[in-house]
């Protein structure tokens, strides 16, 4: 038996309390927002602090969210937007990292020194609106997929794992008659799966959780995500009035906006909730392996 001295045991007490402080801060707005989500509304707006506990039970906002237009189209446009940005963007990274990675690929240094510095530096907003209005983007979807669907850090990230390949078995395929489409696609990506994974959930999340593009470049209301409508209905009070005129009750349309902002909010965080766990494994494990050069 390995035998703990004092001050090691109470370095495990104290080492536990502080996790399990640590993870209750980060999962206390989370339980917070779901339990407000379902409770009732006149209790919601005068309760003060965290809420651990529904303060009653109704899921009369959860229909009124799904009832109004505007965030149902939301939740569609927003769809649209991720997925059509994470394929592509996947899909360029996947090719930009493996030509980067190629040793014969003559400018490949200096073409690296340029994707780093466009990390760090940027021509600010205004040129990046007149370039987009330039290229016809202005209120169409293109203007939510294309800026986003290629970003320099993950390149990085997608070729530093690619140069982490044995160059053997590449050599291996190319004896055996085999491009550079087939190289890629049968070998590289099978043994980099983890950093794609990696990837694809960065270029999901960060095009689930974008609005302010949406804010800039969108003009039709048709065409706004879900995080836009949202940021809409939080700072404007954009919600439904009509349960408040039927209840006759003074003051009854701010308590269901209020209700109606926790809805919305829930909808929009459980979708990245639901897939990280199936992401997780690849996770550290994709972001250690691009990083290595």
């Amino acid at each position: 038996m390995y035998y703990k001295s004092i001050s090691s045991k109470l370095f495990d007490v104290f080492n536990i309390l502080l996790m399990l402080l640590i993870a209750f801060v980060c999962i206390a707005p989370i339980l917070h927002m779901i339990f407000a989500s379902v409770s009732e509304p006149d209790k919601l707006v005068l309760h003060k602090g965290i809420i651990l506990r529904p303060l009653g039970f109704t899921l009369k906002g959860y229909k009124m969210v799904f009832e109004n237009a505007d965030i149902v189209r939301g939740y569609i446009n927003s769809i649209i937007y991720v997925v059509s940005s994470t394929v592509l963007g996947v899909l360029l990274t996947i090719l930009g990292g493996y030509v980067l990675s190629r040793r014969e690929f003559l400018f490949r240094n200096q073409i690296m020194l340029f994707i780093a510095f466009t990390i760090m530096f940027n021509g600010g907003l205004i040129p990046f609106y007149m370039v987009v209005k330039a290229l016809g983007l202005v209120n169409t979807r293109l203007a939510m997929i294309i800026p986003s669907c290629l970003q320099a850090f993950l390149i990085v990230l997608m070729r530093s794992s690619f140069m982490q390949i044995p160059e053997s078995m590449e050599e291996a395929a190319k004896i055996d008659g085999a491009n550079h489409l087939i190289i890629l696609f049968k070998i590289y990506v099978p043994l980099a799966k983890a950093t794609i994974a990696v990837i694809v959930f960065f270029y999901a999340v960060m095009q689930w959780n974008s609005w302010f593009n949406a804010a800039i470049f969108l003009r039709d209301k048709s065409l706004y995500p879900i995080q836009l409508v949202l940021r809409n209905l939080i700072t404007e009070a954009n919600a439904l009035p009509v349960l408040a005129s039927e209840s006759g009750v003074v003051g009854m349309e701010q308590l269901y906006k209020v209700l109606i902002q926790y809805c919305a909010m829930t909808l929009t965080t459980i979708p990245v909730l639901i897939i990280y766990p199936f992401l997780q494994r690849y996770f550290e494990k994709g972001v250690i392996i691009g990083t290595l050069r």
